[in-house]
């Protein structure tokens, strides 16, 4: 018997590799702590530790994303200040009422941030919770409350200031950059989904990916905002980012209504030559990475020539073909016109866009959702301070001011317990590093630049993490244990017991936090969701309703924005949830299509004209009702009439451009509305 011997083996090791840019933010944050630091302990401010905290809290990986939140949180900085001076002192002999004033305080202060939904809300946050990490900690003892006020604003000002300049001199990394790479992702994601939905084959995730499109769409618009403060001809790029905005924001319903029109044409007639061949190379094209724009306007002409054609003919499967044709060229000259920007992005130059109407994406904004934040935030503060003061326990007060200071941070998300318990891991986590730091490595430490030295390695690695988009979570928690646990001071002081209360005071903030949380926001995700589709109904409702003046471009705005904000919460909504039967995109279509009826009532004959009023009065009150029961209704037989009466009225029109538009949005209407309805229109009645 032989037995065949192995040769050696090989252990083999992974390779480590470091981003520079990561690594380059990472230390201009340590530079710019470093610099802090050395400021706060010459001038002998009382708390090092809150400033050096300040800066790892403010750093921003993005310098363009940073700059405009610096003037926005000195400015919470002052109010906050403001409201302790003004609140502590007059209500210094009766705790409970200033605990009621400084909960409301900080829950208003929420609710602002989150209505904002721009980097304008960093100046409420920041004054939410600078009055609370403030007051909270001296209530029990405010006879130094305006000492220790202004040391508190001159340590975070000074902190700010720092990571400001050193950030603003190394330019970790520019915004622009990140906008277009995130352009072109979701031009790649949108040219996928568009084949895959204009196929006769559609996935089962076909509806979360597109919802996760529109989500894109948003966060595309958020960062936009920061690009004034970016470069020179930031101004430029950012008419070329809310262009490139609004396009995409059309590429999701017009994708979206050429693949259902495709649909009804498969089940209920069969393609005809010139369509299955125009419909084989589309996708060929969106499927190809080298596809090149000439090819794709060939194919918008081609699409415009088999819709006029089609039209010209009154069957319902012409209207539906030419339908078809005509969504895929607007969906084509949308991505066609999206590509264009998103390779024009970041460059000088001013961008013709005279055909396109360069106003801010409009944000969509719930005063119940953010009056809910408020809330919730209000009464979690006033329960752990109820807590606190009815145990006596002599570290509650800088328990509460963790406990205030992580409910302030996460106020803005749905549910933001998941994020809370991996704070509070982090935090357990860093302990040992924070002991070992205290107790075995600073005692041997002499001098400023032994102990910058002696910290660089601990901070580089943190820094690091925090430039990481996937750990960067993880930063906030071990920065705040590190730091505090330590606690810099003037002279130094290993205190067991001054470490093991400060550690216990963290860990009972944030599991105070956690508790408060579950008990008052984790429900809140699918109300949330039900309010976001609440709102676009009555949007849609309004807009149909030709009483109401309306404004196209901020109605699409803030639809697909809705749309957006509606996708995350979809995830955890049970299989049979009513949430899934209310589909978005079918709503932003039956938006875009009210939109051209309405701006052709005036331009068509009295008799069309009273159909066309007929069509959306009656499109107006079905989505009033969806309001009104918070669930999705069927609309009845009598607007479908409507809707075969308008469509015969106006095929027998000559034909112009308005005639032309409503007949299009007229179609995409009763497809969407009726996906059941006859393959043949109905006969007028008299």
């Amino acid at each position: 018997m032989t037995i065949a011997l192995a040769g050696p083996t090989r252990l083999e090791i992974p390779s480590l590799h470091i981003d520079p840019q990561k690594l380059l933010f990472s230390l201009s944050s340590l530079i710019a702590g470093a610099m802090t630091l050395a400021i706060v302990m010459s001038a002998s401010l009382p708390r090092p530790w809150w400033a050096i905290l300040t800066v790892y809290v403010t750093a921003q990986p993005m310098a363009g994303a940073f700059r405009p939140k610096v003037l926005y949180r000195l400015g919470g900085i002052a109010t906050g200040a403001f409201m302790t001076l003004l609140l502590v002192p007059n209500l210094q002999n009766s705790p409970e009422l200033l605990v009621l004033c400084m909960a409301a305080w900080t829950g208003f202060c929420i609710y602002l941030a989150v209505l904002d939904r721009t980097p304008r809300a960093f100046l409420f946050q920041m004054a939410a919770f600078s009055s609370a990490v403030i007051s909270f900690p001296y209530l029990d003892n405010p006879t130094n409350i305006f000492e220790t006020t202004i040391s508190r604003v001159q340590e975070m000002v000074v902190a700010i200031l720092c990571v400001t300049a050193v950030h603003g001199f190394l330019q970790p990394w520019s915004a622009t950059p990140f906008i277009r790479s995130r352009a072109r992702s979701f031009l790649g994601h949108a040219r996928r989904w568009a084949a895959e939905a204009l196929s006769s084959t559609h996935t089962k995730l076909e509806d979360e990916h597109r919802r996760l499109l529109a989500a894109d769409v948003t966060e595309l618009g958020m960062i936009a905002i920061h690009l004034p403060f970016d470069q020179r001809w930031a101004p430029t790029t950012r008419q070329r980012v809310t262009a490139l905005q609004q396009y995409l924001a059309s590429v999701l319903p017009l994708a979206s209504a050429a693949a259902n029109r495709l649909d009804l044409l498969r089940a209920n007639f069969e393609l005809t030559p010139d369509l299955a061949e125009l419909h084989t190379d589309i996708s060929d094209w969106l499927t190809r990475d080298d596809a090149s724009i000439e090819s794709g306007t060939t194919l918008i002409r081609r699409c415009t020539r088999l819709a006029i054609e089609a039209e010209r003919k009154h069957t319902w499967a012409d209207l539906l073909a030419a339908s078809a044709c005509i969504r895929m060229a607007e969906f084509l000259d949308a991505l066609i016109a999206s590509r264009r920007l998103t390779d024009r992005i970041g460059t000088p130059g001013r961008p013709n866009l005279k055909s396109q109407s360069i106003e801010p994406f409009a944000l969509a904004r719930d005063h119940g959702v953010a009056a809910m934040a408020g809330f919730a935030t209000a009464a979690a503060i006033m329960l752990y301070c109820a807590v606190w003061i009815l145990l006596a326990w002599p570290n509650g007060s800088a328990t509460a001011a963790f406990a205030a200071l992580i409910t302030c941070s996460f106020a803005a998300q749905d549910d933001p317990a998941p994020i809370i318990g991996r704070y509070l891991l982090a935090t357990l986590k860093t302990f040992p590093l924070a002991a070992l730091y205290l107790f075995v490595i600073l005692p041997r430490v002499d001098g400023y630049e032994m102990l910058i030295i002696t910290l660089t390695p601990a901070l580089l690695w943190m820094g690091y993490i925090q430039a990481d988009p996937k750990r960067s979570p993880e930063a906030l928690p071990m920065f705040s244990c590190f730091i505090v646990a330590m606690g810099f001071l003037a002279r130094f002081q290993a205190d067991f017991a001054l470490f093991i209360n400060t550690g216990l005071a963290q860990v009972g903030g944030i599991v105070t936090t956690l508790a408060v949380t579950k008990l008052f926001r984790s429900t809140n995700v699918r109300w949330t969701a039900r309010r976001i589709l609440r709102a676009n109904w009555a949007e849609v409702a309004q807009l149909a309703n030709i009483r109401r003046p309306f404004r196209p471009a901020h109605w699409t705005a803030s639809a697909t924005d809705r749309l957006g904000q509606v996708a995350a919460r979809m995830a955890i909504a049970s299989p049979g949830d009513s949430l899934h039967a209310a589909d978005g995109l079918a709503d932003l279509r039956i938006g875009r299509n009210i939109i051209p009826l309405r701006q052709a009532l005036s331009h068509v004959p009295y008799e069309t004209r009273h159909r066309l009023a007929d069509v959306l009065a009656g499109v107006s009150e079905i989505y009033m009702e969806r309001w009104r029961q918070g669930h999705v209704v069927m609309p009845g037989p009598e607007l479908l009439d409507h809707m075969d009466a308008a469509l015969h009225a106006l095929v027998v029109l000559p034909s112009n451009e308005a005639r032309q538009t409503a007949l299009r949005a007229l179609v995409g209407m009763r497809c969407n509305l009726f996906p059941e309805a006859p393959a043949e229109l109905r006969a007028v009645r008299t």
